[in-house]
């Protein structure tokens, strides 16, 4: 890779974007040599990554093709999925929250964003803003999507059950909310979460590798929840658009799978586990 920027951020971590020499027009953003975003600059509408490939899948399902969309996301980095959302729904308004300002200036210098995006940058911890959005947001989201990490992990006050209730009032009845989440080889993390969510939504299905799925390896799985069931129908759809191989957890298999598992409250925090810094190469 060659490098094209590097920065010391107010935090002390150091971010830094390279091109990809294997995927010409791209460029990846690492934060302390962890990669956090992949972005085609002149193709938004491509992804790289295989959780952000089975997130945009599920975008890409919901509702019609092209049809604007209100979006928030948690988590800015390079803003990949914003950019992609721009791209395949013009007209759509999105915000992001991202801690870090000096971090999303030095994404702005190196990756411009398009002309006409709707992007809205809102600095902050994002579980402090999610709480203080305009009221005029409230039941108006489409799609939230969740992908916070500080390093490899997602901090704990992000994983309780009174986070994803600061969340779902901000959703439409049938609104999405789309989580980024860590699986490891034990995986009680992840049964926890699901648990979690689970409380508070009504149709919850999670997507990923099958071999993460199992607890034979560790990575990235994606959950969405919903309290409409029509996110059931987004799952066939999504699914065969790949990456491959792909397995899903929801209804009956579910249940099974968090039997047993407890919600993750405040009163006893649980971060993610830590995902090695070779996971995304």
């Amino acid at each position: 890779m060659t490098e094209i920027g590097r920065r010391i951020l107010a935090s002390g971590d150091t971010a830094v974007i390279e091109t990809d020499p294997y995927n010409p027009g791209a460029l990846q953003l690492s934060v302390n040599g962890v990669a956090q975003s992949h972005v085609y600059l002149s193709a938004p509408h491509k992804l790289f990554f295989e959780y952000v490939q089975r997130i945009g899948n599920i975008i890409d399902a919901y509702c019609n093709p092209g049809k604007p969309l209100t979006a928030l996301h948690l988590g800015g980095g390079a803003l990949t999925l914003p950019r992609y959302i721009a791209a395949t729904r013009p007209r759509s308004q999105q915000q992001v929250i991202e801690i870090s300002a000096d971090l999303i200036d030095f994404v702005r210098e190196h990756i411009p964003l398009p002309k006409n995006h709707g992007i809205r940058v809102r600095i902050g911890d994002a579980r402090a803003v999610a709480s203080k959005l305009p009221s005029g947001l409230q039941g108006a989201v489409d799609i939230c999507v969740a992908d916070v990490f500080n390093g490899s992990r997602t901090p704990a006050h992000l994983t309780s059950i009174e986070f994803y209730q600061t969340l779902r009032p901000l959703l439409k009845p049938e609104g999405l909310l789309i989580i980024n989440t860590a699986a490891s080889n034990a995986g009680n993390f992840l049964k926890r979460e699901l648990a979690t969510v689970s409380a508070l939504f009504a149709h919850v299905t999670v997507v990923g590798v099958p071999r993460v799925l199992k607890g034979k390896s560790v990575g990235n799985i994606v959950v969405v929840a919903s309290t409409d069931n029509s996110v059931c129908e987004l799952l066939p759809c999504s699914m065969r658009a790949g990456p491959y191989p792909a397995a899903t957890l929801e209804k009956a298999k579910l249940t099974a799978y968090i039997a047993g598992a407890k919600p993750i409250t405040d009163a006893a925090p649980l971060a993610s586990p830590e995902l090695p810094e070779t996971l995304f190469g």
